[in-house]
């Protein structure tokens, strides 16, 4: 039987509308689908369709959280070693409050290049900003009240840092998901939202590993999917019972997991380059696999065609039941940043700051615009209440600075 995109999709932000909010990484369906009628641009640039930008202290490669009039934007100042949210204004971009949850505790370790110390993106779930930071080899879940209060703040595990830590929190029912695999033994735990008291447990192999926990309802039960570790794994996100577990990952990986209802699907690229869709029945079955280096960029389904991005600069499209390759496009530069699909049409930005707008049609690929701003970028792009949210840097007197741009039409 052919399961339907509401029957799996489990929406679990209930007090943010679909389209008006972005309650979390990876949106309203937690898997990069922005909401339907929503009326952006598709190009851009300094001069055309920005109704403001701010400059963000510190740096980080968090994706913005919107929700109501707020943002809440993870960063961190690499001179003060401080890691903070700033809570900013969504008509004007203006600063709200800043609140500072870790001084000092900066590791040196990390990946030389692309090290950032606020990768993880904000879930909101109604009353509570919750953010997770990796500080003194440590990794601590904290949850601020609308104003920027401290209501509970819990330490997750040691964690022994190789490229960095940037898995970002899952709002489940009364309970916050986090995970924090790494090289001294990571785990995956169920916080409780009120308290931040742990509720469960579950312990990993003792492997580096970056994707961030995700909740669908499949065949007739909530999973929560989890790759990495050279395992995809499904728990019962309310108990962290082992539902299914097979060795069907690489060991790195970053990638959220994605579905079409039957099958889940992920990427990885270490120690091999690997992409692969598994039964989400239990039966422990790989549909398909190949060699794509999917390992950063999370993936896209929609009406049985996954879609992609890889690391090196190609969009791809599959067929989700097969792994037949429909088309593969190079883009150009680098990715990091998830794409973000809306209408039919996918955004996808590289680590150079360009955003590539194409048609997501299984018939053949479309390029629509490219639009620059300035000349980083690792923070995914946010699609809701008719605005296109991009966190980059630019270069301004011999410095690198941070912006938020708000990308739309004059109303």
């Amino acid at each position: 039987m052919k399961i339907s995109l509401q029957m799996f999709v489990t929406v679990l932000s209930a007090t943010s509308a679909l389209g008006v909010d972005w309650a979390g990484w990876r949106g309203p369906t937690h898997d990069g689908i922005a909401a339907a009628g929503q009326k952006v641009p598709v190009r851009w640039d300094e001069q055309r369709n920005i109704l403001w930008k701010v400059p963000v202290p510190g740096k980080g490669h968090a994706s913005p959280t919107v929700v109501e009039d707020r943002i809440f934007l993870p960063t961190a100042d690499v001179k003060r070693k401080v890691e903070s949210v700033l809570c900013l204004s969504r008509k004007t971009g203006k600063l709200i409050w800043r609140k500072d949850l870790h001084k000092g505790g900066f590791t040196k370790r990390g990946h030389r290049l692309h090290k950032s110390h606020a990768s993880s993106s904000v879930a909101w779930d109604g009353k509570r900003a919750i953010v997770n930071f990796m500080s003194d080899d440590a990794v601590y879940t904290t949850a601020l009240d609308r104003g920027g209060k401290e209501l509970w703040q819990t330490k997750i595990t040691d964690y022994i840092t190789h490229q960095g830590y940037g898995s970002s929190p899952f709002i489940y029912k009364s309970l916050v998901l986090v995970s924090a695999d790494n090289k001294g033994g990571g785990c995956i735990v169920g916080l409780d939202r009120e308290t931040g008291g742990v509720i469960w447990r579950h312990e990993r192999p003792k492997f580096p590993n970056y994707p961030s926990p995700v909740v669908y309802n499949l065949f007739g039960k909530d999973q929560m999917l989890m790759s990495g570790c050279d395992l995809v794994t499904s728990l019962n996100p309310l108990t962290g019972k082992v539902l299914w577990e097979i060795e069907g990952s690489t060991t790195e990986c970053v990638v959220t997991m994605v579905t079409d209802g039957e099958r889940a699907f992920t990427g990885g690229g270490y120690p091999r380059n690997h992409t692969v869709a598994v039964r989400a029945d239990g039966s422990g079955k790989i549909a398909w696999q190949n060699s794509m280096r999917i390992y950063v960029p999370s993936m896209i389904v929609k009406n049985g065609h996954l879609y992609a991005t890889s690391d090196s600069g190609f969009a791809i499209c599959w067929e989700s039941a097969t792994g037949k390759e429909l088309w593969k496009e190079r883009l150009g530069g680098d990715f990091f940043a998830s794409p973000v699909m809306l209408d039919g049409r996918i955004y996808a930005t590289n680590v150079r700051g360009k955003t590539f707008v194409y048609e997501a049609s299984p018939k053949e690929f479309k390029l629509i615009a490219e639009n620059q701003l300035g000349y980083e970028s690792y923070a995914s792009p946010v699609i809701c209440g008719d605005r296109i949210y991009l966190r980059v840097a630019k270069r301004g007197d011999g410095a690198r600075k941070e912006f938020l741009y708000c990308i739309g039409f004059d109303k």
